[in-house]
């Protein structure tokens, strides 16, 4: 495969992300923003959504750490390799869901700190300022959280940081794909 096939994957990961999220987040009757994680809706013993959660944060995963091997670590080493991991422990959160208890906490904590810094490093590698806006987006909505100024569930910074950070994701992705034509 070329880096313009690469470069859509970038963009179809988010897709898929979204797709899946939106699918068990209409499923779910339990759901709330106000009160939940994101990570409830893959709860094997509890969530009849589960099974599509899962399998939509496995298959994200895949396809952004394969985006970030064959085509991102080519024009940004360090957030390549950062973006890969980040795939890999979202593929761990779905693997090891709340049933796991410390171990799905351990990894959902290294998986968001994953974007921070794949974001950061995507800032200074690329001059971009999409990836430093997605980074103050996502700390500031974990700050106003973490406060009790964001009086919510941990889902919403969880999809706020998300969205903001597959904006830049979008973004790379596509240039890549442009820039292959």
């Amino acid at each position: 495969m070329d880096e313009k096939v690469y470069g859509l994957l970038g963009v179809s990961a988010v897709v898929v992300a979204f797709i899946f999220l939106g699918l068990s987040l209409s499923l779910s009757p339990f759901f709330s923003w106000r009160v939940n994680a994101l990570c409830d809706l893959g709860l094997s013993t509890r969530s009849e959504v589960a099974s599509i959660f899962n399998f939509g944060l496995l298959l994200t995963g895949f396809l952004i750490s394969l985006y970030s091997v064959k085509t991102l670590v080519k024009h940004a080493r360090g957030t390549g390799v950062s973006l890969m991991l980040s795939g890999f422990l979202l593929q761990s959160v779905a693997t090891f869901d709340e049933v796991y208890g410390p171990l799905h906490y351990v990894v959902s904590v290294l998986f968001f700190l994953s974007l921070g810094s794949a974001s950061i490093l995507y800032a200074i590698e690329r001059k971009s300022f999409t990836a430093a806006a997605a980074f103050i987006v996502g700390l500031l909505s974990w700050i106003l959280y973490w406060t009790g100024i964001l009086d919510t569930g941990v889902s919403v910074p969880e999809a706020i940081s998300s969205i903001a950070v597959a904006s830049w994701v979008v973004r790379s992705a596509l240039e890549t794909f442009l820039k292959s034509r």
